[in-house]
């Protein structure tokens, strides 16, 4: 089974995710997105399979979603999945994309449901 991971190495999330596959077997598509996040599409896809909207999959406390008042109603879908292209610091992580569904690894254990 190929699977990918969205992930941050620094982040013990991410990590615990990452081994939880790996210890299974599963050979997995590391995508480091800070260095190369998704694009729009990909991003859009992703909330599509997560079932959420952008700001759901925003992490709200860092600087880039303040500094730009990603909080602002008026901004639609197409602006914030912009926003998260270009800071992907933004992007909730570890996302996990498996058989046309995805599920966020908080906590990591949450991703075995679509495998």
């Amino acid at each position: 089974m190929r699977i990918k991971i969205y992930h941050n190495p620094r982040c013990s999330k991410s990590r615990q995710t990452l081994q939880l596959l790996t210890a299974r077997g599963i050979d997995v598509e590391i995508i480091e997105y800070l260095k190369t996040p998704p694009s729009v599409d990909e991003l859009d896809d992703i909330l599509q399979k997560l079932g959420l909207e952008p700001r759901q999959l925003m992490r709200q406390k860092q600087a880039e979603y303040q500094q730009n008042n990603l909080d602002d109603v008026t901004l639609d879908k197409l602006s914030l999945l912009a926003f998260m292209v270009k800071y992907p610091v933004l992007i909730e992580r570890p996302i996990v994309v498996a058989n046309g569904k995805a599920a966020l690894g908080r906590p990591p254990e949450a991703v075995i449901s679509i495998l």
